[in-house]
């Protein structure tokens, strides 16, 4: 219960930061960057529709084409974010009243657009979720143009900027990219945590003695690969494990007091799931170390 509350917590404060940088940032500019959120600028300067309105509209028909061709399971998870992210629009759009910006350079406007959405949208993607509209038509596209999800975002957001362009113009585009790349950037670090941990592949002589180390010092969960050189043809063991990246300097240099000509690789690590990671804060200082 207590996860559950979690998830549709972050989920709709995801669409909430979205709602309120869409109403500040990106329609008082005219930054229609992307999704139906950003055609609704561009419809709002044509015909004076409201954009949730207009966005409340798109993502009742775009839902329900979702669930006639691509069905229930893919559907599913759009239906929350299409009906309360326009609800959302439409409650913060006087937010401008309260919260006064003025004499803003564009590109200051575009930044924290960019980043309130990115880090709003991620939220809502980290959950397995998301906002409908374009996000339907993009796995339509996949689906039955047999177009790869990346060119089908470029394709369906493209068009956007490209109306964008013609309605209000150059400069206002160059805005409107700035906005875009930032939403994808900052939505996918956040869907990916931005806690950043590190993946050690440990290749020495005293793997045995490294690997009591990392798990008794800090109780994290290791798996030896059988593994052989590509020059010398030996067999042998190498460690893998994952770390907290605020371990990684306190193992690495323990690693190498244990065994000098120890070869580490490291990779950042994005996320992990169902592993052994260090559940307890170890409090003991490494005893490694202490021969330093």
């Amino acid at each position: 219960m207590k996860n559950k509350i979690k998830k549709y917590s972050s989920i709709v404060l995801g669409i909430l930061l979205s709602a309120v940088a869409f109403n500040l940032f990106l329609a008082p500019y005219n930054f229609a960057s992307s999704r139906v959120s950003g055609l609704s600028i561009i419809i709002n300067k044509v015909t004076g529709i409201e954009e949730g309105i207009f966005i409340l509209a798109m993502n009742i028909i775009l839902t329900g084409i979702s669930y006639r061709f691509l069905g229930w399971e893919k559907t599913k998870n759009s239906i929350i974010g299409a009906i309360i992210f326009p609800i959302f629009i439409s409650l913060t759009s006087k937010i401008s009243e309260f919260i006064v910006i003025k004499n803003l350079d564009y590109l200051f406007v575009a930044l924290l657009g960019g980043v309130l959405s990115g880090i709003g949208y991620g939220l809502v993607y980290q959950n397995n979720y998301t906002t409908g509209g374009t996000d339907i038509i993009n796995q339509l596209v996949e689906k039955y143009l047999k177009i790869p999800m990346g060119k089908a975002i470029l394709f369906t957001d493209g068009f956007v900027v490209l109306l964008g362009f013609i309605t209000f113009g150059f400069t206002t585009m160059i805005y409107s990219l700035i906005v875009l790349y930032l939403v994808s950037e900052f939505s996918n670090r956040t869907m990916l945590k931005l806690n950043h941990n590190q993946l050690l592949f440990i290749e020495s002589s005293k793997i045995d003695e490294i690997k009591k180390y990392v798990i008794e010092e800090f109780n994290y969960g290791t798996t030896l690969l059988n593994t052989k050189g590509g020059f010398t043809k030996k067999s042998k063991q190498t460690l893998f494990c994952v770390i907290s990246k605020k371990d990684y300097y306190l193992i690495k240099e323990s690693i190498l007091l244990i065994d000098p000509q120890a070869f580490l690789t490291v990779v950042t690590t994005y996320e992990q799931k169902n592993g052994h990671f260090a559940p307890k804060i170890n409090t003991r200082k490494s005893q490694v170390l202490k021969k330093s």
